[in-house]
């Protein structure tokens, strides 16, 4: 099976691909609009946010992914264009639109993504001249711009690239995101854009996309918000030249690790980027009645401002942990619980384990990263989700509207 290479140049490292970041005037200083495009139409699968209130954006893919095909991608930053009613829904037609006519392609096969704040009408004569702006500044080294352009509270860059050989062909799939608060699973406001210059089959490629955001995007949490705005969208352009991926193929495999890699190295870029986060952590729980179960209650200590606050304090209180997870409905026995922080045990059975060293557990969340370990005893179900603390800072930049 062919290995996985990590390499530069992010969503243009595969061939076919050009991209930009501008300033369009939406943030008063940097990059604020995207643009991704394909020489040739691509495939293209996407999963998007399941809150029942959702950006014209999205809905707009929604229909356009019906025809599986795409061949360019715009995306502006700091407004979400949600709950803006029939005029959002013209203004990301038109984003469609000007993209198409600034490039000489068929709008079907142009997509929208928005992010930034809810409820605001669009500005759309700074939209109309920043995406005639990123169709003039297309180009092959345009990755990094691009990525930076879509970020919105984020601090850190976030964007991956991988090398693997299908048929003999040498293949590359490139990825960007963007997503440090309103992060819950089921995705949050959060963005993620994935290229490849393999032939994948397209309803192939939807399915591989679907479960990899279910083993990444959906593993991660900040805050416990979920956006109305999440896209995850991915192109294959066929460039490489390897006959159709799909589940029969023998490089299957190595296209789909290549996939699941890229997708959990973002979301855990984003984990680690949380509005204000001064620690990343794994919350890992083994031994409950189901794997439902265990998502349950890693998600309801992971998600527990008691327990996230007690983090950023570097206060080992077990106790806010062990009473999120009896709070979270699923099936739990006081008397079974085991919790560890790292590799030291502070409950057993329930109760503070004998010898616990209250300044070796301080020693572990003094760390930057750290995992906390719930076992119930209970069965056979498992599951692991990535989160932050929070902190001051986490209150001081969600208290500003424009954000």
């Amino acid at each position: 099976m062919s290995t996985c290479i990590p390499v530069d140049g992010g969503v243009t490292a595969p061939q076919g691909f050009k991209a930009a970041g501008v300033h369009a005037g939406l943030k008063q200083s940097g990059l604020d609009m995207a643009m991704i495009v394909s020489e040739r139409p691509a495939a293209m699968a996407g999963v998007f946010t399941t809150n029942k209130v959702q950006g014209a954006t999205v809905k707009l893919c929604r229909e356009r992914l019906n025809g599986r095909r795409g061949q360019a991608l715009v995306v502006n930053s700091k407004n979400a264009n949600a709950c803006t009613g029939e005029q959002g829904r013209r203004d990301a037609e038109q984003m469609a639109t000007l993209t198409a006519q600034a490039l000489n392609l068929d709008a079907g096969l142009v997509f929208v993504a928005s992010t930034g704040v809810i409820g605001v009408p669009m500005p759309m004569d700074k939209i109309s001249a920043g995406i005639a702006k990123a169709a003039a500044s297309l180009s092959a080294q345009g990755g990094a711009d691009a990525m930076r352009a879509i970020m919105t509270t984020d601090t850190a860059e976030k964007q991956v690239a991988i090398e693997f050989e299908a048929d003999g062909r040498t293949v590359r799939l490139g990825g960007m995101a963007k997503g440090a608060g309103m992060i819950e699973p089921n995705m949050a406001t959060m963005l993620a854009f994935l290229t490849t210059d393999a032939e994948v089959e397209p309803d192939a490629l939807q399915t591989a996309l679907s479960r990899a955001v279910s083993q990444s995007f959906n593993k991660i949490t900040v805050d416990g918000d979920q956006s109305c705005n999440d896209t995850v969208l991915v192109m294959a352009n066929g460039m490489a030249g390897n006959r159709a991926l799909n589940p029969g193929h023998p490089d299957w495999p190595v296209f789909t690790s290549a996939l699941n890699r890229a997708t959990l190295d973002l979301a855990l870029m984003i984990a680690r980027d949380g509005e204000g986060a001064t620690k990343f952590v794994t919350v890992r729980v083994c031994g409950a009645a189901s794997d439902a179960d265990a998502r349950q209650i890693a998600r309801s200590v992971a998600n527990s401002l008691l327990v996230k606050t007690s983090w950023f304090g570097e206060d080992p209180n077990w106790g806010r942990i062990i009473d999120a997870a009896g709070y979270s409905g699923a099936d739990l026995r006081e008397d079974l619980v085991d919790i560890r922080f790292d590799n030291l045990t502070c409950v057993r059975n329930g109760c503070l384990a004998p010898g616990t060293s209250l300044k070796d557990l301080e020693a572990v969340l003094k760390q930057k990263e750290f995992s906390v370990n719930i076992d119930l005893k209970l069965g056979d179900g498992a599951d692991t989700v990535y989160t932050c603390d929070c902190s001051l800072d986490y209150v001081r930049i969600n208290s500003d509207y424009t954000t």
